[in-house]
């Protein structure tokens, strides 16, 4: 029998043939809104590729997970059911590409200038190769932020998320995050934890701030804490078949499209974050924490251990290679 993307990209081929004077379709499935960084950024690429191939391509983004949710989306691509994607890093490993997860262990980038100093370097390069075994092409690597603890309760030390129900992205290394903080793991889809939280099924969850206020997360979460323990990226893909498959002249205009909206990703992610920021604050409806260099530091040497933890899964290599990049030294906290 069919899957539903299988079906759904049965359909899709026969329209292309059927029409093959027509534009050529990108369908850009994400799972977040439009209007947070990769929303913006997604529509900004839509834009740039219809003016620069003057028409041949027609770019149509679904946000908010109006086609695929998280487990859907990247089967969905590889049989062709859509074109491109931009999944977090976290949905890598369960594609076996587990190197992906570096991406995933807490307090491994210290700010952005760290984490540029990879996706925009040899190693993010060499992550990229790893996927067009699996039928898939990337394009990019785009910044959403660094992600913050939101739940019911203040948390001021490692200690305040012993025993909670925390909602993470389907991820080894987060699961093990979270055990490591003594809390209780909780895999749900992104399109999932508004209500999780709402009905108390978790207690808590991570994101940066653009997609706590993008979801309204903060309505139903009383404290948050500014940990950026984690970052949230993204890697812009495409079914590595349909890319190849384009004109040259096609496919060189879309890359300069990529290029154009990479820069702008990441230039808005920060002020984006920011500003949700101080939307959150000004509702009222969440207490935000700051924690102390002490208190942050506290949290740090807490989660550092899942680097080593993890080393048998995603591979001691890549995570030298990461802090040979960065100059981190766990051995000095």
């Amino acid at each position: 029998m069919f899957s539903k993307v299988a079906a759904v990209a049965v359909l899709g081929t026969l329209g292309t043939s059927a029409y093959a004077q027509q534009p050529i379709v990108i369908k850009f499935s994400h799972v977040v809104a439009q209007d947070t960084p990769k929303g913006l950024a997604a529509e900004f690429f839509a834009k740039r590729a219809g003016e620069l191939t003057k028409g041949k391509v027609k770019v149509e983004v679904y946000a908010n997970s109006t086609l695929y949710k998280d487990k859907e989306e990247v089967e969905a691509l590889q049989v062709g059911a859509v074109q491109m994607l931009a999944p977090s890093l976290a949905k890598f490993g369960p594609l076996g590409a587990k190197e992906f997860e570096v991406f995933d262990l807490p307090y491994i980038f210290d700010d952005y200038k760290d984490l540029h100093a990879v996706t925009q370097g040899k190693v993010g390069q060499e992550l990229m190769a790893k996927l067009e075994p699996r039928g898939i092409k990337g394009l990019a690597f785009w910044d959403n932020g660094f992600k913050v603890f939101s739940a019911n309760n203040p948390m001021k030390k490692p200690e305040d998320l012993k025993g909670k129900k925390f909602r993470i992205q389907s991820s080894k290394v987060l699961e093990e995050q979270m055990r490591t903080l003594g809390a209780l793991p909780q895999a749900l889809a992104f399109s999932e934890v508004y209500q999780a939280l709402q009905t108390g099924v978790v207690d808590g969850q991570e994101n940066p701030y653009s997609n706590i206020y993008t979801q309204k997360m903060h309505e139903v979460q009383s404290h948050i804490t500014e940990t950026n323990h984690g970052y949230l990226g993204y890697a812009v893909i495409v079914n590595k078949k349909f890319w190849d498959g384009l004109p040259a002249d096609v496919r060189g205009q879309l890359e300069q499209a990529m290029k154009e909206a990479t820069d702008y990703a990441n230039s808005i992610a920060k002020k984006k974050n920011d500003e949700d920021k101080k939307a959150i604050i000004a509702s009222g409806k969440t207490q935000v924490y700051v924690p102390t260099a002490a208190e942050r530091l506290a949290f740090k040497k807490a989660l550092v251990p899942v680097h080593k933890k993890m080393e048998s899964r995603i591979g001691a290599d890549i995570i030298k290679q990461v802090y040979d990049a960065t100059g981190f030294d766990p051995s000095k906290l």
